[in-house]
């Protein structure tokens, strides 16, 4: 690899946001779908370099039972290791919690930023969450409430907003009605979730539109979107035009969702940031030290990278 990585030509666009911000999922939805088991150290190491490079938000790990995620099994031991090397930074890391139990785990360890991850379908809430559409809510009130309480930021996922394989197509307003419960406990974000990649740019527009009616702007929203169907930048550039600035995205193309089979990876940091850059739309990343980390995480795993831009500056992305 090339000491300086070529970057595509910057056609602004002025219609577009100035700045995005990249919540980067590599660690925590990137690593939990992978058949291999990285040790706690590589771990630490993979967020320590995903912060140099210039992530933003770097979603470190799940305090969900290690029987449901065993990948995620060390969530305690890796969060000690990232504040004894980052110190009080680590504590803005984002953690996902499935519940009170995993909220107390969190306290416990004084971080400050949780998500909770609902679902806008009956068959995956309880595939997912052994509770109904409904139920889900309840589940989540007193895990939001206390949070909010204690002064944390919630996130809130949203999976299956574009299509669900055991449903199939889902209503935009069932999504919408979905987000809005969840704003209404006290989410402060929605990341909406192209679970199963079968997205396409009008869809988007059609959902965000209907969010913005239903008046849960832009601002609120963050997009998740996989690449199945290789949707997943036409998708991104669709929600940049209305008007969303903060995207999902796993270094080197990681990972999927462990309870959809045909959720392939996310959408590759690297790509976007590519994107991003064409468009002179700033996000505050360093695309060589982003290429390397993967290139790195990609040997561990014993596979080469699917980022499309990986390939393309390293040569395949596991060397």
């Amino acid at each position: 690899m090339s000491a300086t990585l070529d970057l595509p030509q910057v056609v602004r666009d002025p219609d577009l946001p100035p700045r995005v911000t990249i919540y980067e999922v590599g660690p925590r939805d990137g690593l939990q779908n992978e058949s291999t088991l990285v040790p706690t150290p590589e771990k630490a190491e993979f967020v320590r370099r995903l912060v140099r490079a210039g992530l933003p938000v770097v979603e470190a790990t799940s305090f969900v039972h290690p029987r449901w995620v065993p990948q995620l099994a060390d969530a305690a031991e890796l969060v000690d290791a990232l504040v004894a090397d980052l110190g009080d930074q680590a504590l803005d890391m984002p953690v996902l919690v499935p519940n009170e139990r995993g909220l107390d785990r969190a306290l416990d360890k004084g971080l400050r930023h949780i998500a909770i991850f609902g679902s806008a379908t009956e068959t995956f809430a309880r595939r997912n969450l052994n509770r109904s559409l409904d139920e889900q809510f309840a589940m989540f009130e007193p895990t939001v409430g206390r949070a909010r309480a204690a002064g944390l930021e919630v996130r809130a996922y949203i999976s299956m907003c574009f299509g669900d394989p055991w449903e199939g197509a889902v209503p935009v307003e069932q999504v919408v009605d979905v987000g809005r419960r969840l704003f209404d406990l006290g989410a402060s974000q929605l990341s909406l979730g192209d679970t199963i990649g079968v997205g396409t740019a009008g869809h988007v527009r059609a959902l965000l539109g209907a969010f913005d009616e239903a008046g849960l702007g832009s601002e609120s929203l963050a997009m998740h979107f996989h690449d199945t169907y290789g949707q997943a930048l036409s998708n991104a550039g669709a929600a940049l035009r209305c008007g969303v600035t903060t995207f999902d995205a796993s270094a080197g193309g990681l990972g999927g969702c462990p309870y959809a089979k045909s959720a392939t990876g996310n959408l590759a940091t690297e790509d976007l940031v590519w994107l991003l850059e064409g468009l002179g739309i700033e996000h505050g990343v360093d695309l060589d030290r982003l290429v390397e980390t993967s290139v790195w995480m990609a040997a561990r795993l014993g596979r080469p990278s699917p980022s499309a831009v990986v390939k393309a500056l390293a040569g395949g992305g596991a060397g």
